[in-house]
């Protein structure tokens, strides 16, 4: 039996699966779960590093002790947040999280150095204040990039903590606003625009290829690169063809295409389109949406007391709902989301049934005018829709998205992420000859639930 695991880190909470083939299907096994490493410090967000890495050395540990040893690892997280490092390769703290305000303070002062129609002209990302773009011009305010010799990415920094290896992964570094949507590597012109230092970046590194072999463990793996951002891994998974849309929904909702090309036109931009990378050089023509963050901020509010099958029988049984823009700022970070959508709807008293299901139809509502955009912009007709990711297991959720966009809808696979991530590696094994098998053995192993 070959096995590779897969670390899996959302912006929540983070998971080691092991993944290998039995019975001519993908099978599946979690081995370790974590949670809790994001902080508030001086009032600013920033990322327990020392934690995450503990933990992911847990995890692989882990798989030492029930005996299923790994032939390969491979890390997938979040977009747009990094590590920097100086000469001496020391960590430059602290490493600040996306949902930090501090981006929001110089949005007015860098549009003087470079405009956003000149930025999507070159990357056809999307304008997003938490980009590592925004957060790099922070950086270079506070003096802190004057000191930096090494960028990573985090799942960049989680590997090169495991092999020593100093690697930038394609997928993930699209994210950062930085790399040329068509020569896709570092776009030398905005660096040096905004003054940044070209060399702190590495050569950028494609999926299924090899950054080293793992360190301080008593067993023998090669760390290899996934899409390294988790939405790409979960891309990687999903096969609804050419015309088929695929919504991964966890932490974040992604609802996206796929493509051969970016899609770099005036109407992606003015309708604030990404085009971000995938495996095999494929572009992922997608909005983000703030997706399951409500609902979990929600249940904390509510100290958990009631469970998310509970709150979606709830919403399920309201007897209305409002609509709210579930992008708004004021529901990035609150102290309250509870509260904070009340104030959004400017109803201090409202029900928390209506509150809930205002979310659910405001969710289904944004999958459905997004996949009217894609059809409008790409001349796409869509035939399907596949939700995948944690959020697919919401019944409620699934059905309204159905019921909004008259579309086709299958659900699954739950762990597309983690699924990506395995087949990946599998690639870079040679177990699968190429993506179009691997996906046809994603088909295989996993019922899509209709």
């Amino acid at each position: 039996m070959i096995y590779h695991l897969a670390i899996d880190i959302g912006a929540s909470s983070g998971r080691h699966i092991l993944g290998y083939i039995e019975n001519g299907k993908i099978t599946l096994e979690e081995v370790y779960r974590f949670e809790d490493y994001l902080r508030e410090e001086n009032s600013s967000f920033i990322w327990d590093i020392e934690k995450l890495v503990r933990e992911v050395k847990a995890g692989i540990a882990k798989c030492g002790e029930i005996g299923k040893l790994p032939a390969t690892i491979a890390i997938d997280t979040w977009g747009v947040d990094y590590v920097l490092l100086d000469e001496n390769k020391q960590e430059l703290l602290p490493a600040f999280s996306y949902r930090d305000n501090r981006n929001n303070l110089i949005q007015e002062e860098f549009a003087k150095v470079i405009s956003q129609k000149e930025l999507y002209a070159k990357t056809g990302i999307q304008k997003a204040n938490y980009n590592t773009i925004y957060q790099l011009y922070c950086d270079k305010k506070s003096g802190k990039l004057d000191r930096a010799a090494f960028f990573m990415n985090m799942p960049d920094y989680l590997a090169f903590k495991l092999t020593g290896v100093i690697k930038n992964e394609y997928t993930e570094a699209t994210t950062t606003n930085l790399i040329n949507a068509k020569t896709k590597t570092w776009d030398g012109e905005i660096l040096d625009k905004l003054g940044i230092n070209r060399n702190i970046f590495s050569e950028v590194s494609t999926p299924c290829t090899e950054v080293g072999k793992l360190q301080g463990f008593d067993f023998e793996s090669t760390v290899v690169l996934a899409p390294s951002h988790d939405t790409a891994s979960a891309v990687a998974a999903c096969s609804v063809g050419e015309n088929g849309v695929y919504i991964s929904s966890g932490t974040w909702s992604l609802i996206g295409t796929e493509n051969p090309e970016p899609v770099l036109s005036e109407a992606a931009e003015n309708a604030n389109f990404t085009n971000e990378g995938g495996i095999n050089y494929r572009f992922r023509f997608l909005k983000n949406y703030m997706g399951m963050w409500l609902f979990q901020n929600i249940r904390k509010n509510l100290n958990k007391e009631l469970s998310y099958d509970e709150m979606m029988n709830l919403a399920r049984n309201a007897k209305g709902f409002e609509y709210i823009d579930t992008n708004d700022v004021s529901f990035l970070a609150p102290e309250s989301m509870i509260e904070a959508i009340r104030a959004y709807l400017k109803k201090p008293d409202l029900e928390l049934d209506i509150l809930i299901n205002s979310v659910y139809h405001s969710l289904a509502k944004a999958y459905s005018d997004v996949v009217a955009e894609i059809e409008s912009i790409s001349g796409k007709t869509v035939d399907t829709i596949n939700i995948v990711g944690g959020g697919s297991k919401d019944e409620y959720l699934n059905e309204l998205t159905a019921q909004y966009t008259k579309k086709r809808v299958i659900a699954g696979p739950v762990e597309a992420t983690a699924t990506g991530n395995i087949i990946s590696q599998m690639l870079y094994s040679k177990e699968v000859a190429s993506l179009e098998e691997a996906r046809e053995l994603v088909k295989k192993s996993f019922d899509n639930e209709k």
